[in-house]
């Protein structure tokens, strides 16, 4: 991804010192102590709706993909635009069967569906804001979808959770940076740019969090 795109700080960080240390920092200590979503409920929501044939944009370190309890030698395609993501998510998911491609979510993906989920956990909040700008990631995913495809994940809200003195110091931070940016998004904004592409949407807030699964893809 070229430096003078608007999405590229989301993910300029993911080089591979700091890939070799986001399990315990990010999803150890930020998810627990700032955000208060704990990495086992990710592994949860995870583990409830991943299915084989599974599409994960935006996987981290392929932490959740590999404590979602797929069968070895399922079949998993995982898009970013950081390379360095994408060949630590291959090593790590060496017993699975892993399809890597380097895209942006907000552009039109560069595969054909469908897939039986897909997973855009950990994305939404590092996505240039506002809100509206990001719906354009979440209609790229629906039509790659099955007709009985579920799309899940989870991503950190803005000014408008109940954020922790920590949170608000840290979200602060990550924006500032360019790392986040959502300090506008919402769960209600969240749950809007959804049903444009959905026609069964859950969202629900936990900690700072919001996590949603929807069903029924209206681009199917």
């Amino acid at each position: 991804m070229d430096s003078s795109d608007p999405a590229y700080r989301g993910q300029a960080d993911y080089n591979p010192f700091f890939l070799r240390v986001y399990d315990r920092l990010v999803l150890g200590f930020f998810a627990r102590f700032a955000w208060r979503f704990p990495t086992a409920d990710h592994v949860r929501l995870y583990r409830e709706h991943i299915r084989p044939n599974h599409l994960d944009v935006g996987p981290g370190t392929g932490y959740f993909i590999d404590q979602a309890g797929l069968p070895d030698g399922s079949s998993v395609t995982i898009v970013d635009p950081n390379t360095h993501v994408l060949e630590f998510v291959t090593n790590r998911l060496r017993r699975l069967s892993v399809t890597a491609v380097q895209g942006d979510v907000l552009k039109p993906l560069p595969m054909s569906g469908p897939f039986s989920s897909a997973a855009l956990s950990g994305v939404i909040h590092c996505l240039p804001g506002p809100m509206a700008k990001k719906a354009p990631a979440i209609e790229h995913v629906a039509r790659l979808l099955a007709p009985d495809g579920v799309f899940f994940g989870a991503t950190v809200l803005g000014r408008s959770a109940q954020q922790t003195g920590f949170g608000r110091a840290l979200l602060g931070m990550v924006n500032r940076r360019g790392t986040f940016d959502n300090l506008d998004d919402s769960a209600a904004e969240l749950r809007e740019i959804l049903g444009r592409s959905f026609g069964d949407v859950r969202v629900d807030v936990a900690g700072a969090n919001a996590t949603f699964v929807a069903r029924q893809p209206l681009a199917a």
